[in-house]
C-alpha cells in the first residue's frame, strides 16, 4: 500500500508549474510538521537535559538557636529551589579518617571517639549552622556544605552515618557524620541547615532528637575495622606531652568542677614556634592531634563565643595542635574569661602559661 501523501503536496501537483515552485519551501515546511512514522525498535530518544538547581532568594532573617541570636550565622539570603527534596544521605563503606577519630581534649573535657563503625543510640538536643561557615574545612578535610545532608558529632566515627529523628514531630533524616562539635554542655549533634530544615526546627534553632548509628549495606564492626590499623594499648601511643595534654586534663575534669579557678598550666613552645609564638597567660580551648579537628574548633569556636575580643589560635607543637586563647595581661583577667566561657558552654578551659 502506498503511503499517504501530504495534502498539500498533492495541492501542489495541480497548480501551475511557476506557482508550485514560488509555494515550495512553505509546502515543504507544512509537510514536515505531520506525524512522522515510529522509531525503529532498538533507537533511544535523548533524555532531556536536568534543569540546573535554581537559587530562591529569601528575606535575611537572624535565625535564633538554642535560646541565643549567634552574630553573623543564620540560613543565608538564598535557597536551592528544592530544599525539601534534598535527599537523605546514602550510606556506604569508607575508610575513616586517619587523624579525627584519634582522642582529643576540649575546654577540659576528654573525647575519645569511636576508631570503627559500632552500633551508638542516644537522645539529646540538636542544633545547627549555616552559613558563616559554608565553605570552610570541615574535621574530614571537605568544605562544610550547609544544603547538604551532613553532621557534627564528638565521638561517632568520621566518617559515618546516623539516623537523626526530631523527637516532636517524628520527622528523620539520614546523615553523613563529617565533623567534630557541638562543643556545649547541652547538646549533643550539629546538623547542617539542610538537615535542620528536613526535621522542621530550623526557627527553634534547636530541638530533642535521637541519634542511631548506621552500618552500610555488608558491613560489621569486625569487617570495617580492618581498614584501620589494631588499635595499640593507650599509654603505648601517648608521647609526653599527649600524657600531659590529653590524660592528666582528664583526669582534672572531677576536680576542676569543684574549683573556684582553674590550675595553671606550663606549656613551653618547641623551639620551631617559641619565635612566633606570644608569651604570656592564655586559655587552652583544645589539644588535638590532628590539625584538622583543631581548625574546626577553633570555627566552631568562633561561632559559640562571638563575643570574644581576643584572637583564638592554633599552635602546633611537639605532635600537638593546641587551641589557645589570649594572651591575657594577668591570670585573673583570664580567669574572667574562662568563667564566662564555662557559663557560655557548660565547660571551663584550662589556664596555660607560655
Amino acid at each position: 500500500m502506498r503511503r499517504a501523501e501530504c495534502g498539500l503536496a498533492g495541492l501542489a501537483k495541480r497548480l501551475p508549474y511557476t506557482a508550485a515552485l514560488y509555494l515550495l519551501p512553505w509546502l515543504l515546511a507544512a509537510c514536515g510538521g505531520q506525524p512522522s512514522r515510529p522509531l525503529e525498535s532498538g533507537v533511544r530518544t535523548a533524555e532531556p537535559a536536568k534543569a540546573p538547581v535554581k537559587m530562591v532568594r529569601k528575606a535575611n532573617v537572624l535565625q535564633k538557636r538554642g535560646g541565643a541570636y549567634y552574630k553573623d550565622d543564620g540560613p543565608g539570603d538564598e535557597f536551592p529551589d528544592n530544599l525539601d527534596e534534598i535527599p537523605d544521605a546514602q550510606p556506604r563503606l569508607e575508610p575513616l579518617h586517619r587523624f579525627a577519630n584519634r582522642p582529643y581534649v576540649v575546654l577540659g573535657k576528654a573525647y575519645e571517639p569511636h576508631a570503627s563503625l559500632r552500633p551508638h543510640q542516644e537522645r539529646g538536643v540538636a542544633s545547627w549552622y549555616g552559613k558563616k561557615f559554608h565553605g570552610q574545612p570541615t574535621s574530614i578535610g571537605e568544605p562544610y556544605d550547609m544544603f547538604s545532608m551532613t553532621a557534627a558529632h564528638p565521638t561517632l566515627a568520621i566518617p559515618s552515618y546516623a539516623r537523626v529523628t526530631n523527637v516532636s514531630n517524628g520527622k528523620s533524616v539520614v546523615v553523613r557524620v563529617t565533623d567534630r562539635g557541638p562543643f556545649h554542655a547541652d547538646r549533643i549533634i550539629d546538623l547542617s541547615y539542610a538537615a535542620a530544615y528536613r526535621l522542621g526546627y530550623v526557627d527553634n534553632g534547636s530541638t530533642q532528637v535521637e541519634v542511631e548509628s548506621i552500618l552500610p549495606v555488608g558491613a560489621t564492626t569486625m569487617s570495617y575495622a580492618q581498614v584501620m590499623p589494631a588499635p595499640r594499648p593507650a599509654r603505648a601511643i601517648v608521647n609526653p606531652v599527649e600524657r600531659d595534654e590529653i590524660e592528666l586534663l582528664a583526669a582534672r575534669l572531677g576536680s576542676d568542677k569543684a574549683a573556684t579557678s582553674s590550675p595553671l598550666v606550663s606549656v613551653m613552645p618547641t623551639a620551631a614556634t617559641a619565635s612566633a609564638s606570644l608569651r604570656g597567660v592564655f586559655l587552652q580551648l583544645g589539644a588535638f592531634v590532628s590539625a584538622e579537628n583543631a581548625e574546626s574548633l577553633r570555627s566552631h569556636l568562633l561561632r559559640e563565643l562571638d563575643w570574644l575580643n581576643e584572637e583564638i589560635q592554633v599552635n602546633a607543637g611537639g605532635g600537638m595542635h593546641r587551641v589557645h586563647l589570649g594572651p591575657y595581661p594577668s591570670r585573673v583577667d583570664a580567669e574572667k574569661v574562662a568563667e564566662r566561657i564555662r557559663l557560655a558552654l557548660g565547660y571551663k578551659p584550662t589556664l596555660v602559661a607560655r
